[in-house]
């Protein structure tokens, strides 16, 4: 699902640079621009445009409809056609068994081949329906923080790229950590090759037992958090990664902690994060702090979906939690990393390995 109801998976991007004093007016220009048009490409594969958000079939944004407060929301409609693999197989062996009969030869070359392969490729893609798929967008233009509803990484690509196309603006995938290369370089390259993400899940488990679930933060300010039902842990990179998937309450993360002991890291985990009454339930993406299929609590009031200013402050409102829970989870990260390359590292390391071992 998107931004719009239900539960969501999303990736942020930030803004690399100032946008213009004027932005705000040249926005509605641009994205009417690039907005999604039906005609497809000859002979491509995909076709991109933007559209609007409670609204698929408005390209016009008709008043200002992308217009949130300081938000911009909209969708970014991409339509793909595909071949299959089989069907493009079958047939070229067709047309390779007629070429072969009437040149009265038994073997095409090299280039024939891949010319002959194309030719059919083009041909079926013509004949082809794409199938289209929206995925939401959230701009904070004061902030400069994106949410896209997507994990898949070539339609991150095809997002960063169309983004920068319309607005052309550098947009890049925010990675908290990254905010490391700022220290100095031997500390920066020793903490990035530890995999951060996967350590900082890992030291949350730890401070999520070490008080019984409850977490402090700065100030006095404390949050319920937990690991429940998945856990993925996974030791090794490409061909040599290995990977052990724990489900359950209690068994799987008994199972989690003897996957530590053999050298595993955490690559993913289900989290339930409790503040101020509400609980949030999402499963943490730890490379690339990604949040995935995250449900947030309850809305505080009932929503007239037909009334279109009931319906403002509806996502208003769930933009409100997603940022609550995004700004925890980076505050928790920012605790992590001052702790992780402080002088006081080994010594929570240290209680880390007694936890682990218990």
């Amino acid at each position: 699902m998107g931004l719009k109801k239900g539960a969501f998976s999303f990736s942020r991007f930030g803004v690399s640079s100032p946008l213009p004093g004027n932005f705000a007016d040249l926005f509605d220009e641009k994205i009417k621009s690039f907005a999604f048009r039906d005609f497809f490409p000859v002979n491509e594969e995909k076709a991109l445009g933007w559209t609007g958000l409670q609204n698929i079939l408005d390209r016009e944004f008709s008043y200002a409809a992308h217009t949130l407060g300081d938000y911009r929301a909209f969708s970014l409609r991409i339509d793909r056609k595909t071949v299959p693999s089989a069907l493009l197989r079958l047939r070229f062996l067709e047309a390779e068994r007629g070429m072969l009969a009437e040149r009265e030869t038994k073997k095409l070359y090299k280039e024939e081949k891949e010319a002959l392969r194309e030719g059919i490729r083009q041909d079926l893609l013509k004949q082809t329906s794409p199938i289209p798929s929206l995925l939401d967008v959230c701009w904070s233009l004061t902030t400069g923080k994106i949410y896209f509803f997507s994990h898949a990484e070539n339609v991150l690509q095809d997002f960063q790229d169309f983004f920068r196309e319309t607005f052309e603006i550098d947009i890049a995938l925010h990675v908290p950590w990254l905010n490391a290369l700022e220290q100095s370089k031997d500390d920066a390259e020793e903490f990035l090759s530890k995999q951060p993400g996967r350590e900082f899940l890992t030291w949350l488990w730890f401070k999520s037992e070490e008080r019984n679930g409850r977490i402090a933060l700065e100030g006095e300010e404390e949050i319920g958090l937990a690991l429940v039902r998945r856990l993925i842990l996974e030791s090794g990179v490409g061909d040599y990664a290995e990977s052990v998937v724990c489900q359950g309450q209690h068994a799987s993360l008994l199972e989690g902690k003897e996957a530590l002991r053999q050298w595993k890291k955490i690559r993913e985990a289900r989290l339930c994060l409790e503040m101020d009454t509400m609980e949030w339930e999402f499963t943490f993406k730890a490379d690339l702090f990604q949040f995935q299929s995250m449900k947030l609590p309850a809305p505080t009031e009932e929503y007239d979906e037909k009334s279109a200013l009931e319906e403002e402050g509806r996502l208003l409102e769930r933009i409100f939690l997603l940022e609550k829970a995004i700004g925890t989870m980076d505050r928790l990260f920012a605790s992590f990393l001052a702790l992780r390359l402080s002088e006081g590292w080994p010594a929570e390391a240290a209680r880390m390995e007694i936890w682990m071992n218990r």
